[in-house]
């Protein structure tokens, strides 16, 4: 039986591990750059563990069953990375790749006295693939409460975010697999160019990201402090300064480069209808938004930091040289209409007022804020 039959029987709720088959080298190849048609890459990954974890247990307890021998098991772990890795996980560290040799699982168990016990061998297996099979578990979790609960409709494809410059100008490249380029003034904003995880984009993600495409060189903490630094340039105001500087300063903590990345300036949609051409017929009022997170429960969350302009238009100086602001109900009515088209596309949207941001209490209101939103948006449980 090819690899490619025992994958659609397990994929269908059949077992499939007692029935004799060949490895299908070429399919297991393939699973590289995508999953085969009819599939997931989550349910390939789910299967390819599964076969993993059975065959090294395997040879290390009574050595039957096995499915895999050295040179096609180094083919299945390849396909395993690169499908872990287009679903945003991290790949198992392995100590090995193959059964035998001096470089295989029998020669590690040896050196690391586990020669008398199958159970420490197991254990062994579990401790590599453990974390990667629940980490799946996780994810198959979500696919299912996906069909059940109203989350954010669509999916992430182009993240463009942190301009610190001249605007970018966007094109919709190819309209049939929405794919966008920035053809002006790309030098001056972000783009997120990898997979966006479906269980929420953490700011390690983000910083190992960073590090493969500007320092490739860098160690973890020097990548975290220039991208920081970079995201920083993109705020204009000291309230959104504020809101930022209390927000990483719990990456620091225990645990801190596991919380949801905080990315400011978000390109929500571009509109090439701007009210400055006089093209305002179906113009796009909001652009972008403060800052976004990307919740491990799915949610997508927006907060932004309303200035005066938001509500009103700056008078001409009086004669004292003082600068007043006349309120303009249009300008409050398209902010609102923006954020219920938002809601009820599914995301969460908070609001800040600059002015509540510069009161002494600022800073505390804003940790405060934080605890509660994050407390809200753990992990789910299983």
């Amino acid at each position: 039986m090819g690899v490619g039959v025992e994958l659609t029987a397990f994929f269908s709720g059949g077992d499939g591990w007692a029935q004799p088959w060949v490895l299908d080298v070429g399919l297991v190849e393939s699973l590289r750059f995508g999953p085969p048609a009819g599939h997931t890459d989550l349910a390939v990954a789910i299967a390819l563990t599964r076969l993993l974890h059975h065959d090294f247990v395997s040879h290390g307890t009574d050595g039957k069953g096995r499915h895999l021998d050295d040179e096609s098991v180094l083919v299945v772990v390849k396909a395993h990375r690169a499908v872990l890795e287009r679903l945003a996980l991290k790949p198992p560290t392995w100590p090995f790749r193959t059964f035998d040799g001096p470089r295989g699982f029998g020669a590690y168990w040896r050196d690391n006295n586990m020669s008398g016990s199958w159970k420490a061998r197991r254990d062994c297996i579990e401790q590599l693939l453990g974390p990667t099979r629940d980490a799946l578990e996780d994810l198959r979790e979500l696919e299912y409460e996906r069909r059940f609960t109203k989350g954010p409709s669509g999916s992430f494809k182009n993240l463009i975010f942190a301009a610190d410059g001249a605007k970018p100008q966007i094109v919709l490249r190819d309209a049939v697999n929405n794919d966008v380029e920035i053809v002006r003034h790309a030098d001056s904003c972000l783009v997120f160019t990898d997979p966006l995880p479906p269980h929420g984009l953490t700011w390690r993600q983000m910083v190992a990201w960073w590090t493969k495409n500007h320092q490739p060189d860098a160690d973890e903490s020097s990548a975290a402090d220039a991208l920081y630094r970079r995201l920083y340039r993109s705020l204009d105001s000291p309230p959104e300064q504020l809101l930022m500087i209390t927000y990483c300063a719990r990456y620091a903590e225990e645990g801190g480069f596991a919380l949801p990345a905080l990315i400011p300036q978000v390109y929500l949609h571009y509109d090439p209808y701007t009210h400055k051409s006089g093209k305002q017929s179906g113009a796009l009022y909001r652009q972008r938004m403060d800052f976004l997170l990307l919740a491990p429960d799915r949610s997508r969350i927006v907060i932004e930091v309303d200035g005066v302009q938001h509500y009103s238009r700056k008078n001409p100086p009086d004669e004292q040289g003082r600068v007043t602001h006349t309120a303009v109900p249009r300008l409050y009515a398209e902010m609102v209409a923006e954020d219920r088209r938002l809601r009820l596309a599914g995301y969460e949207i908070y609001r800040f007022g600059g002015w509540e941001l510069a009161q002494p209490h600022g800073r505390q209101l804003l940790e405060d804020f934080f605890s509660e939103l994050l407390a809200r948006h753990e992990k789910p449980t299983l």
